[in-house]
């Protein structure tokens, strides 16, 4: 059983793992359990695996009635984690964060099932840190994360990544993402992404600069996210734009990432990992919303082996576009940043969290 989500960062490294579950033993049967109307109730079964739905949510971080109904849906997921445990009888529960996850591996925990979180980020989210007392094994991917886990349960393994985004290393997709997305092949392509969810600032940041991008006659891949999606569609039909393929999601990430000639990101954990595979020019514009501003600790880890380029929050919209279009007229500059993160790619992750998995059932 895996259960947890809430976000790509999460899902993504979840599905990776069931796959390599998969490779290893060829008839197990995978259950995820996942937050009703998050994003893992539509990715998981699309990646081939059932998955059933809490009514979990997160507490609300201040003062609110609104939590009485966040503690009626907590107790309401405890009671369905229960029955779901018994009727499925799994032989080992695999936590990858977010709401989901903690009332399914509390259950499992009390009933002495053999228990694994997986941490994708530097700084760990409350559910794995609350749960980390109880689980048998903690996979993590960055260093020092005694801080938040008891040591002796710790096991440095990375970030699992998607089959098809670490066989970008050894297979040729240019053709076929150009066909995918209707892309000509004789224009450069910027890559722009803002998480699963999107990111103001980053879509800001293009609009300000669009008069500078259509000049320049590049070509636009842009994820903005499903709340920005209908105001940024209806300002680019107005404005007559072309060249700019807006998408609210990216399913074929595999293909976006082979068809750019550079990439503008949030630093999120899992998609560090993943562009590390990808071995691309990246400039990396850190999330200021999150906790102990782990993306920008994410980004300067990058930086200072000259693998990607940072840039803040506040300094996107002077900086962003003007830096994508410099890197990409600089052939030097951006073969030795493709080199260079190309390095830093862990090989193999969810392989490694997978043979934790079965040593835990053996």
């Amino acid at each position: 059983m895996i259960t947890g989500g809430g976000t790509g960062g999460h899902v993504f490294p979840a599905i990776a793992i069931a796959d390599a579950l998969k490779a290893k033993l060829e008839h197990a049967e995978i259950l995820f359990v996942g937050a009703k109307d998050r994003l893992e109730m539509e990715k998981v079964p699309e990646a081939g695996y059932r998955i059933i739905g809490l009514p979990v949510m997160g507490f609300i971080r201040k003062i609110s009635f609104g939590n009485i109904r966040v503690l009626i849906r907590l107790l309401m997921s405890l009671r369905m984690a229960r029955k779901i445990i018994r009727q499925f009888r799994p032989d080992v529960v695999v936590g990858v964060g977010g709401y989901a996850s903690g009332p399914v591996l509390r259950i499992a925990a009390r009933k002495s099932i053999p228990t694994l979180i997986q941490e994708q980020n530097s700084y760990a989210g409350i559910t794995n840190r609350i749960l980390s007392g109880k689980v048998n094994r903690i996979c993590v991917a960055y260093d020092d994360m005694e801080k938040y886990f008891p040591a002796e349960k710790i096991i440095k393994t990375g970030n699992p990544v998607r089959t098809e985004i670490q066989q970008l290393a050894t297979e040729n997709k240019k053709r076929e993402a150009l066909e995918y997305f209707g892309l000509d092949e004789r224009r450069k392509v910027i890559l722009i992404l803002g998480g699963s969810l999107g990111a103001r600032t980053i879509n800001h940041s293009v609009m300000s600069k669009m008069d500078l991008l259509l000049k320049e006659e590049v070509q636009i891949l842009w994820q903005c996210g499903r709340i920005y999606h209908s105001a940024l569609s209806g300002y680019l039909k107005t404005a007559g734009t072309s060249g700019i393929l807006l998408l609210d999601f990216i399913s074929r990430m595999d293909l976006a990432y082979a068809v750019a000639d550079i990439i503008i990101s949030r630093a999120g954990a899992l998609t560090v990992s993943e562009l590390c595979h990808v071995g691309k020019p990246v400039i990396l514009v850190p999330s200021p919303n999150v906790a102990e501003d782990h993306q920008t600790k994410n980004a300067l880890a990058l930086v200072r082996k000259e693998a990607a380029v940072h840039i803040s929050d506040t300094e996107a919209e002077e900086k962003m576009v003007p830096c994508a279009l410099s890197i990409l007229k600089d052939s030097g500059k951006a073969a030795e940043l493709a080199g260079n993160i190309r390095k830093l790619a862990v090989i193999d992750s969810a392989g490694k969290i997978a043979d934790e998995i079965i040593s835990l059932i053996n």
